[in-house]
């Protein structure tokens, strides 16, 4: 969570900015808005669907997400028996016009679902909301022990063209001190079953900023990933967060910027010099690879349909989802509630995020500026009727300490490598405070 003063002169790891405004601004909303009428006005041609399985074999030390581990196989065909329920509520309220660009299953692990599970949550997508997959890109998230063949066999039949696994390090030693015990052999056969499934692009995730790292064992981690040559790698520094299972240890270590800061420029020039192009602070893409094919899909601009009890929609006015928790008991209890609700309670938006004229331009003032090729000022011009200097004359800042060009409008390497603090200290004051306010449980 960002601090309620974020400074450009503090920590470069204030907080990973994945989508504006934070979850944790989102409040109940009195009274329950309906989806339809949320909808209403919407572009529907061009949306992202986002399906989530809060399920994982285990919990990771590092992980802040909502997901439970192991849990009973029970629950889990409840669970997929309620998004059915969900989806069909949903695609009451956007109507027959309603149309993907893009769709995800992410999570938790999306294939801690067995073969015939993940079978019907793709039914859900295709019979239930009308997703075309195959037809648009569709990536999936995964794990070295639920990357199965019996698994991917199934992504593959419907059209998955990206798979994520979450290594975070080649090394055992490191993955353990990480919170995710794993053995490098369960790694590489996982790996090995993406490969034969041929679904056209593999992401690894690593992390850097684990203790015990080094640069050579560092290298390690960068070259074994390498081997593999995946289509995108994306590289997370290790954040310690409340309520985790680092985040129950002592971690103070005067040196962990500095560190985490080298670790980054090293895979920076490692990346670069084996021939892939940095997309943002964190994502990396083979230059030889052409970027999806499919409808086009601004994210700046056009919706995102989440179900699940995990999943966030986004319209242009109302970002909402359903409640948020990390801890274990609260993560349940969620869960629980989710699992419990009737259906017609699905016509409904719970916790949300409102935003004005001025949040809707932060956001995609943020959601560009945050990645390599930096904002678009003739798209922003028109979408908002004036150039992003005049709402955002604070990005001159950034031109002062060589963090950003053209105005501000694209960070530099070394503004890239801070993408963690600008991205707070752009956030507005009421979101901050929003956020500051939120009962972390």
């Amino acid at each position: 969570m960002t601090s309620t003063d974020p400074s450009l002169d503090g920590s470069a790891y204030q907080q990973y900015l994945y989508a504006y405004p934070h979850k944790t601004s989102y409040r109940p909303l009195r009274p329950r808005p309906r989806l339809a009428d949320v909808w209403r006005g919407e572009a529907h041609d061009a949306l992202f669907l986002y399906l989530h399985v809060p399920f994982c074999e285990m919990r990771c030390g590092f992980c802040n997400l909502f997901t439970r581990a192991n849990a009973p196989a029970e629950q889990v065909t409840a669970y997929l028996r309620q998004v059915r329920r969900q989806a069909e509520r949903v695609a009451e309220a956007l109507g027959d016009d309603a149309g993907y660009a893009r769709a995800a299953f992410g999570g938790g692990t999306p294939t801690y679902l067995t073969a015939d599970e993940l079978a019907e949550l793709f039914a859900v997508a295709t019979d239930t909301i009308g997703a075309r997959l195959p037809g648009v890109p569709l990536s999936v998230e995964t794990s070295p022990a639920t990357a199965t063949p019996d698994r991917l066999a199934v992504l593959a039949a419907h059209g998955a063209t990206r798979v994520s696994i979450g290594v975070q390090s080649f090394l055992d030693a490191e993955a353990r001190a990480a919170g995710r015990p794993q053995r490098r052999a369960e790694v590489e056969a996982a790996l090995a079953a993406i490969r034969d499934a041929r679904i056209p692009s593999l992401n690894i995730d690593l992390i850097y900023g684990i203790d015990g790292q080094t640069a050579d064992t560092w290298r390690q981690s960068l070259d074994a990933a390498l081997a593999w040559r995946p289509e995108e790698l994306f590289l997370y520094p290790l954040y310690v967060r409340p309520l985790t299972g680092l985040g129950r240890r002592a971690h103070a270590r005067a040196d962990w910027d500095a560190q985490r800061l080298a670790l980054y420029r090293q895979a920076v020039e490692t990346l670069g010099a084996a021939g892939y192009r940095q997309e943002s602070m964190r994502q990396f893409r083979r230059a030889d690879v052409p970027a999806p094919d499919g409808p086009d899909y601004c994210c700046q601009d056009d919706g995102m349909v989440g179900l699940g009890c995990g999943a966030r929609s986004y319209t242009t006015a109302l970002h909402y989802s359903f409640d948020y928790a990390v801890s274990v008991t609260q993560v349940r209890a969620v869960l629980d509630d989710y699992l419990g609700r009737p259906a017609d309670d699905f016509a409904y938006a719970e916790f949300g995020f409102r935003l004005d004229g001025a949040e809707q331009r932060r956001r995609w003032l943020l959601t560009s500026l945050l990645r390599a090729d930096g904002v678009d000022a003739g798209a922003y011009r028109a979408r908002f009727g004036r150039p992003p200097g005049e709402d955002f004359p604070q990005l001159g800042r950034l031109v002062e300490r060589g963090w950003a060009t053209d105005g501000g409008l694209r960070l530099t390497d070394a503004g890239l490598a801070r993408s963690d603090a600008v991205g707070p200290w752009l956030t507005s004051a009421e979101v901050r405070h929003a956020m500051t306010g939120y009962a972390l449980r």
